[in-house]
This record gives C-alpha cells, structure tokens and sequence, in this order.
C-alpha cells in the first residue's frame, strides 16, 4: 500500500514580514527527508473553507487580561469567518471544555466566549482520559484534544489558535505528544502570547514563550507576542492576513510505504530574500 498525495499549507513573506502572494508553482522546491519531489498540486489559498479551534486559556493567571481577548476573539471571528468556514471555541484551566462545537455563526460563538470564565469548568470535550483536576493549566491536554477529537476528522484547511500565557501546568499529555497530534490531524497552530502583568509580578516567573513558538513552528504556523492589549486585536488580525493568503504544495512522495513514520519536509522558494513558513513535516499513514 503507498502514501497518495501530501498536502502542505506555507506563507511566504519578504525580509520585512510583509505577505507575499504572488508567486507560481515553478517558484518552489519541495524536499521530502532530503530527496526532491515532483509537485503536482498548486493553490493559492485565499478563498477555501477553513476549520478552526480557538483556544482561550481561563486560568488564574489570565485573570487581568481575558475581557480583552473575548473582545479581540470575537472581533476575530466576525471578520475572519464566511459561510463556508467552521470554528468551534473550547477553553483550558482545570479542565478542557468545549463551549462552542463546529458552527459557520460567529454570532454563536462570540455568545460562547462571553460565557468564558475563570477556573470555571462547564462540559469537558473529553472527561473520560483527561479528567477535571483541582488546578491546572492543561494547555498540551487542550492542543491535543482539538486536534483528535474535533480537527482530526475534518477536511481542508485546518488551524488551532491558542490564547494564553504559555504555562502548562497539569496536562496529561506532553509537548511532543500534543505536537504529534497536530501534525496527524494535518493540522497548523497559532498562539498569540499574552500574561497577566499583575499576575507575573507577584514572584511567578514567565516562561511560556518558548512553549508557544514551539507549538506554532513546528506545525507551520506562528506565535505572536503582543506588548500590551491595544496590541492584541492587531496580533488577531495578522493571524486572519496570513490564513487568507497561504499556498497548497501537493505532492505524491517518493517514498511510498505506510510505515507510520515522520517524514521531514523542506519547502524552498526560488526568488531571493524570502521566507517560508510550513509544518517541519507529516506523519506517513500505517498499513
């Protein structure tokens, strides 16, 4: 049995951050594990439906920030979603919830994420493996969770958008375990980063930087660090610029055995001075 065709979702951008929309199939290279590959798919994607997961931390240390990021969230998704896009709104603390299933209407969702509240769990998406604990971040449980539970089975473009300060605490599952389930959804992540100051200030170290650059270039998307809350709608709206204006590479790989191994892709384009942004690779089907 072999692989059929894979499909890889890129932004490309110029030395100064600025989009770049128009380039052609014959501007790029596709590496699979180091060996070329034939590209026979080409899109420019700025009209295909997406599938998205927003993610909105609800634990203590958000306490300060989370009426702007229900503001911002919602703005989001009145202006980012169409009739043919989906979202679904899950929230993350002692527990994964999922306030809002897969639904066209933002209005439904912004009506969900005015529910969002402090530690406050409601109807857990997944209570059986992963359940409520007395306190937590569970920032890896909730990546893991979207991308199984609700992602994996779905079609087309796909992106999780995490908000929160970073900090894991309690999850059952690891980084690299939720970074898997990402990449076998055929999934992207977006984090926008963002802590309560007052909440830091108190003796907690901020360390969740890392973990949110980790999630996001790995699977192709990126983090974003806004510097205040007047910052926070813009973080929102380069997230929307960069989902309307990705390229689809497909390519049936060289290597055609179903052996359930990660395969590393290396995307390069011809024209100087750019940069690529994809998922490091995918996950081969298992016979």
């Amino acid at each position: 049995m072999e692989v059929d065709v894979v499909n890889i979702y890129c932004t490309v951008k110029n030395k100064k951050g600025g989009l770049v929309t128009d380039l052609e199939k014959n501007d790029f290279d596709v590496y699979e594990d180091g060996r070329k590959q034939e590209l026979r798919y080409f899109v420019r994607e700025t009209d295909r439906p997406l599938t998205l997961a927003l993610l909105v931390d609800t634990s203590g240390s958000q306490r300060q920030v989370l009426p702007a990021e229900k503001e911002a969230g919602a703005q989001f998704l009145r202006q980012m979603l169409r009739p043919s896009d989906l979202a679904a709104l899950l929230t993350f603390d002692v527990s994964v919830d999922l306030l809002q299933d897969f639904t066209p209407e933002a209005e439904r969702l912004e009506r969900a994420l005015a529910r969002a509240r402090i530690n406050a769990p409601g109807s857990p998406v997944n209570p059986g493996p992963f359940p409520t604990k007395p306190t937590g971040t569970r920032l890896y449980d909730a990546v893991y969770l979207a991308a199984t539970e609700k992602l994996a089975p779905e079609a087309g473009r796909k992106a999780i958008i995490v908000v929160s300060d970073g900090v894991d605490f309690g999850s059952t599952v690891n980084e690299k375990e939720a970074i898997e389930a990402v990449h076998r959804s055929d999934t992207m992540v977006y984090a926008i980063g963002i802590a309560d100051p007052g909440f830091y200030g108190f003796g907690f170290a901020y360390r969740g930087g890392d973990a949110l650059k980790k999630l996001a270039q790995d699977t192709g998307g990126r983090a974003i660090f806004p510097s205040d809350l007047e910052e926070l709608q813009e973080a929102f709206d380069q997230i929307a610029a960069e989902l309307r204006s990705q390229y689809s590479l497909g390519y049936t790989p060289t290597n055609r055995s179903r052996d359930g191994r990660f395969r590393k892709v290396e995307i390069k384009v011809k024209r100087p001075d750019l940069r690529i942004q994809a998922r490091r690779g995918y996950y081969a089907p298992k016979s």
